[in-house]
């Protein structure tokens, strides 16, 4: 019995450190994210939307790339 936990421990270990092992971007992939349309302001209307939206929202222009809101909330 203890040799049957032994070997479901170690598999258990190695999928976990197994789950990790792909993490970030890697280099050949990194020209897709730096074309234009994958940027997230890509679109002039729709940056236009969202400046109404929080406009809207907040009462105030502008510093539309700040965190907060005016109510004091937070």
């Amino acid at each position: 019995m203890l040799k049957k936990a032994r070997i479901i421990l170690a598999f258990l270990v190695s999928t976990q450190l197994a789950g990790c092992a792909n993490l970030g971007v890697k280099p050949w992939e990194r020209d897709l994210l730096a074309k234009d349309e994958m940027a997230l302001d890509a679109e002039g209307n729709d940056l236009g939307l969202d400046d109404h939206i929080y406009f809207s929202k907040e009462a105030t222009s502008g510093g539309r790339a700040f965190a907060g809101g005016g109510c004091g909330c937070n």
